[in-house]
């Protein structure tokens, strides 16, 4: 089992339960270092001060700099910036000043160039202390909540003798077919979160708040007057209603993710574990609209009346 994030109490009116907090999802991308070719030994980086590249004469470049990051920070196969950063400079720059820890401070870019710095006790006392509680405030019906606004997920079980009041709210909510919206701090940063009713426990969503989330309009406006016939909507209801199965995750896997590991199992004598990848689909040409949808519902149909070796498949009652 996990380590609980978050040990408190979940609050509704009068009634309090204590709980724990665990991840729901373990991210598995694959983490790389930046190591020397020469030597492979890892890259390590150095706090300095100095002037933007932008501003040093041509004869004072001397590389690519990175912004400075702890010693400890790996990158990921999928973080293409960090990928860039494959060209480091063997010395600093002439101009360049180291700078002990000690001598930091947090600064704000209100301008290109231009910062407003805040001392850590000034940060400090705003800083939110954090929750013991989170406090639902009211329910709402989950189908009411964008999807765009879950950001992370978590499960809530309770703790020890706490396990009767947490299965009644589990099983009122189920019913009432309703999420709790609630607040708490989680660390040092304050969450809007969904508790929802999931089998068998409690889950809980933080959410992005309101102004977090850019509005669908920016960046397709007007979309509301293209216009499209009867015809075409019938035909995309149709396939639509011909690829509709039940959601199974499990057919899916991070093929990117498959690939790297079997290139990092041939140069290791340590077996690494792999999900078997799916074969990849094709891409249509490119048609008409009606063309295309039209050959994607004859497609859909032929698959649907055969399985993926060429047999019929079974057929299933209505």
């Amino acid at each position: 089992m996990s380590t609980a994030v978050w040990t408190g109490t979940l609050s509704f009116g009068l009634v309090t339960i204590p709980v724990k907090l665990y991840p729901a999802t373990q991210p598995k991308d694959v983490r790389f270092h930046l190591v020397d070719r020469a030597t492979g030994q890892r890259i390590r980086y150095r706090r300095v001060v100095g002037p933007d590249n932008s501003e040093m004469p041509a004869d004072q470049h001397v590389g690519r700099s990175r912004p400075a990051v702890r010693e400890d920070t790996g990158t990921s196969a999928g973080d293409t910036q960090a990928e860039t950063w494959d060209a480091v400079e063997e010395e600093p720059s002439p101009i360049a000043r180291e700078v002990a820890y000690d001598d930091l401070i947090r600064g704000y870019e209100v301008e290109p160039g231009e910062f407003v710095t805040l001392e850590p006790e000034e940060i400090e006392a705003v800083r939110p202390s954090r929750s013991r509680t989170i406090d639902v405030e009211e329910f709402v019906p989950l189908d009411r909540i964008d999807p765009v606004f879950f950001e992370k997920s978590y499960y809530l079980a309770p703790q020890a003798g706490a396990e009767r009041p947490y299965v009644l709210l589990l099983r009122a909510m189920t019913r009432a077919d309703l999420v709790g919206i609630g607040r708490f701090v989680l660390r040092t940063k304050p969450h809007l979160v969904a508790i929802r009713p999931t089998d068998p426990v409690l889950a809980l969503e933080t959410l992005y708040f309101a102004d977090e989330v850019r509005p669908s309009t920016a960046v397709a406006p007007r979309l509301e007057e293209t216009e499209t016939s009867e015809r075409e909507l019938a035909l995309a209801e149709q396939l639509i209603a011909t690829l509709a199965r039940d959601w199974e995750p499990s057919r899916y896997s991070d093929e990117y993710r498959d690939e790297l590991l079997r290139l990092i199992s041939e140069r290791t004598p340590t077996r690494i574990e792999q999900t078997a990848a799916s074969a990849p689909t094709g891409h249509p040409g490119v048609l008409e609209l009606m063309d295309a949808l039209k050959a994607s519902v004859e497609a859909a149909k032929r698959d649907a009346a055969t399985g993926t070796d060429g047999s019929p498949a079974a057929e299933s009652g209505s």
